[in-house]
């Protein structure tokens, strides 16, 4: 089960392999979980500083502090 809807706007937390754009990024979909482990469902996230999609796993996002604003 996704923790986080679609629209919300969440932090990736970045790891050692993979250059990050900066500020958040937007839940554009669920990835269904039969497609990837459920213990750890994958969204599709887009930043406005990128011109391309991203998936990542819940595991390594949090909600953006910017979503209270």
């Amino acid at each position: 089960m996704h923790k986080f809807k679609i629209g919300q706007l969440v932090e990736l937390e970045p790891n050692m392999l993979q250059l990050l754009a900066p500020g958040g990024y937007e839940i554009r979909h669920l990835v269904p979980s039969s497609d990837r482990d459920p213990a750890d469902p994958c969204y599709r996230i887009k930043s406005a500083a990128e011109k391309y999609e991203r998936v990542a796993p819940e595991s390594r996002l949090t909600l953006s502090a910017s979503f209270f604003s």
